[in-house]
Parts: C-alpha cells; sequence; structure tokens
C-alpha cells in the first residue's frame, strides 16, 4: 500500500448554507488536527485483502483485481486491519476519522469537491444525474483511474464509498481538536459517494451511513497507518 503523509493543521468541516444539496447536518465548524498522519493514497485494492485475508468478497472480482474491494462490512474491516497489522511489525492500522477524511478529501480546499464547484466525469467515477448520463460502466473502476487531488490522493471523490472509524453523531457547535465521533450511535458514517450515484453524493462535506453489518456494491474503505 501507498500511504501519503498528511500535515497537522486546522479547517473548518461542513459546508456553507448556500452549497447546493447541503444538508443542515453539514454544519460547519472549526476542526484541529494536531498530528499528521498517514492515509493510504487510494481505497484499498482487491488484490490487497485477497492478499491479506485469503479470500475476495467483492461483487466485481471478475473485473481485475486493482479495482477497489467492495461488500465489506465495518466489522469485517477491522478484521481486516488487524491482520494487516501482524504483517507489517511495528506499524498499526485503523479507519480514518470523518474529520480526517475531509481535510484529507478537501486538500487545503473550501468548495463543494477538492476539483471546485463541481465535479466532471474527467475527474471521478459517479452516477448521472439521470439515467443514461452515468461516466462509464456500472462497476467502479481500478483504483487510481482519475488524476490526484493537490494532496496526491486519488478517489475520494466517487468510485466507492469509504468507512470511517467514527459513529454518526452531531457535529459540534464550537471549535473541535482531533474530534473522532462517539455517541452511542448504531449507525457509522461513509463518505465519498461512489460509481452507483450522483456527483451531489461525493462532495466533500456529504455525510451518509450504514449499520456497521451492512454491506454493498459500492462501498469500500482507505487505511491510516501508525507508527513504523
Amino acid at each position: 500500500m501507498v500511504f501519503v503523509q498528511v500535515p497537522a493543521g486546522r479547517f473548518v468541516m461542513g459546508s456553507p448554507p448556500e452549497e447546493p444539496g447541503r444538508e443542515p447536518q453539514e454544519r460547519q465548524h472549526e476542526v484541529r488536527l494536531s498530528r499528521p498522519f498517514w492515509l493510504g493514497a487510494t481505497e484499498v485494492t482487491q488484490r490487497q485483502w485477497q492478499l491479506v485475508m485469503g479470500s475476495n468478497p467483492s461483487h466485481f472480482q471478475d473485473q481485475g483485481d486493482q479495482l477497489p474491494v467492495e461488500s465489506v462490512t465495518w466489522f469485517e474491516v477491522q478484521g481486516f486491519l488487524e491482520r494487516l497489522a501482524k504483517l507489517s511489525p511495528g506499524s498499526r492500522f485503523r479507519l480514518p476519522t470523518e474529520a480526517e477524511w475531509e481535510y484529507a478529501c478537501r486538500a487545503g480546499t473550501t468548495s463543494a469537491y477538492s476539483t471546485g464547484a463541481t465535479l466532471s466525469p474527467a475527474q471521478a467515477r459517479f452516477e448521472g444525474l439521470s439515467k443514461g448520463t452515468a461516466t462509464g460502466p456500472a462497476r467502479p473502476l481500478p483504483a487510481g483511474s482519475f488524476p490526484p487531488n493537490a494532496w496526491g490522493f486519488y478517489d475520494l471523490h466517487g468510485n466507492v464509498w469509504e468507512w470511517t472509524r467514527d459513529e454518526h453523531c452531531p457535529y459540534p457547535s464550537e471549535p473541535a481538536t482531533d474530534p473522532a465521533g462517539s455517541c452511542g450511535s448504531t449507525l457509522r458514517v461513509i463518505r465519498g459517494g461512489s460509481w452507483h450515484y450522483g456527483a451531489d453524493s461525493a462532495r466533500c462535506a456529504l455525510r451518509y451511513t450504514h449499520r456497521p453489518q451492512d454491506r454493498g456494491f459500492s462501498l469500500g474503505f482507505r487505511v491510516v497507518r501508525e507508527g513504523g
């Protein structure tokens, strides 16, 4: 796996009221991330999952092992992270927090997408806004098929949704440092949109959820590495 270091810093999480598609839960608030962290440049691929777990759960496994792994539950991802740590002495692995994910997705920008106010089919894999206008075949594309954002991350917009570490909690009304959603919610936050959803779902600030036991053919993840 290739990891990119994300610098410590501050950003405004959420979206402004005037952003098209904006939801009330995306209340803007300042977030400080006090430490740099290493995040996967791409989603975990089918090949990487296979090497660690010895099997491939993906719905699209006949389309090539460089496609992102999908159809994995949040709980199964925890098993992958544990096994990956055993194969990588001195390193630990986890899912990114929701704040870390959005910070990396924005890559210093403040617009709806890291690409600006809009997202085009040349920039990400997503479903068209109306039937018959899909940006590619009815499946994800190989990880890293589109240009990276300014910090070197691929596919944070579209391709597959990505599990985060966080429970689905209301945003704080005050500035927060290193927030990690924990409020007793039965839902986990997923981010980024996918090949099966429109560009509006791929906005940097868009929050969506699944139960941790859910799986789907447009639901994958990427990894944070600590230590090592």
